[in-house]
């Protein structure tokens, strides 16, 4: 089936790729040094002696979306399927090979050839996956599903909607209240200008609120909620279409928080997010979804962005308490200290991401109905 060519997803999702493969490769990007070794030295070493099958697993399964989504994304400029395969390939192995270059200085980090060549096999693997799908037609049902159910220029929505999750995995003093950077922001000030008094006046200006009262907390998980919800809801077409992303979007909140609780705490304490309040918000945030399915897409991305903004200064009113000091210590001398520092900045920088990608979506969609 020949590839027409196409607004598509795949070169934002393969860039996503990219940065996380380096945030993970290259975490925490502390204590450079030079080893006066040629940084590809690795290649010539030896077989090491010790290789689990959960690195080689890892470093396979870790290329093989870049490989997919670099490959799709020629397929779906219409270049034929050789020359979609040979960039996943080319692009895990180029990329692979930097990245283990780079961790020569990195004395945390031990390059090796055995990760070049897992990871390389991997993107090749993603890349003749994706290839496989297009000839066998199954992304193009894709493709169809996307024009019944998205309107055009919904590919910054969709970038986001995955996102999402992976920004909920890290915890946050209010429950899905991602955006959290008025305590970071202020110590970055005391550590830039130490003589000042400027960052302590406005800590006690801005937490003289703190603990918030639990209706204002509650009404701030229902927001997040509903942000979630209406980011789905301004792209996505018919009515009983934008019921399934909601229940999609309480349900990636459920699963997204219990994955974070799980291994921050153990799987004996899975669930202990999940109080009364936690409940009512999540309810009322649906509901509130619910009541907007009918609404146009207009309505739905201005109410998402003064939902967004009300959100965020709730939010930023809230210090961080001991606790959560101790579980963000927890969740750092975790298993997946890699994506830490991902998750975190995903955390940081969502809602902002949010908020221009809504604008802007706003004013093209308005210059758009312009020109017709």
């Amino acid at each position: 089936m020949k590839a027409l060519q196409r607004r598509t997803t795949a070169w934002p999702l393969a860039w996503l790729c990219v940065m996380v493969i380096v945030y993970a490769s290259l975490y925490p990007f502390e204590d450079w040094r030079n080893q006066d070794i040629a940084p590809w030295s690795f290649v010539s070493a030896p077989w090491p002696k010790y290789q689990t099958l959960f690195d080689m697993g890892s470093n396979l399964l870790g290329y093989m979306p870049l490989g997919f989504w670099l490959s799709l994304a020629m397929l779906r400029s219409a270049k034929p399927h050789w020359a979609a395969v040979l960039l996943g390939f080319l692009g895990a192995l180029g990329l692979s090979f930097f990245m283990e270059c780079s961790q020569s200085y990195l004395p945390q980090r031990v390059p090796s050839h055995v990760d070049w060549l897992f990871n390389t096999l991997g993107g090749l693997i993603g890349a003749v996956l994706a290839a496989l799908l297009e000839r066998r037609g199954w992304l193009y049902r894709w493709v169809q599903f996307r024009k019944r159910w998205l309107v055009p220029h919904a590919s910054g929505s969709l970038v986001l909607m995955v996102l999402w999750p992976l920004a909920l995995l890290f915890p946050t003093p209010v429950f899905l209240g991602l955006g959290n950077v008025t305590e970071k922001l202020l110590a970055l000030l005391e550590d830039v200008w130490p003589q000042a008094t400027l960052p302590t006046q406005l800590s006690q200006t801005l937490f003289a609120l703190a603990p918030l009262p639990s209706w204002v907390e509650m009404l701030s998980i229902a927001g997040s909620l509903s942000v979630a919800a209406l980011l789905g809801m301004a792209v996505v077409r018919e009515a009983w279409q934008r019921l399934s992303w909601v229940s999609l979007v309480v349900v990636l909140a459920l699963l997204s928080n219990t994955l974070s609780a799980s291994v921050t705490y153990g799987p004996q304490h899975t669930l202990f997010w999940l109080t009364p309040l936690t409940v009512a918000g999540l309810g009322l945030g649906w509901l509130s979804a619910l009541l907007m399915v009918r609404l146009p897409a207009v309505v739905l991305m201005r109410t998402m962005l003064l939902l967004q903004t009300a959100v965020l200064c709730v939010v930023n009113l809230v210090p961080s308490s001991t606790y959560f000091a101790q579980t963000v210590q927890t969740w750092e001398q975790g298993k997946f200290i890699r994506f830490h520092g991902l998750t975190e900045w995903l955390s940081w920088g969502w809602p902002f991401a949010l908020m221009v990608w809504g604008v802007m979506h706003l004013l093209s969609n308005s210059t758009r109905a312009e020109a017709t």
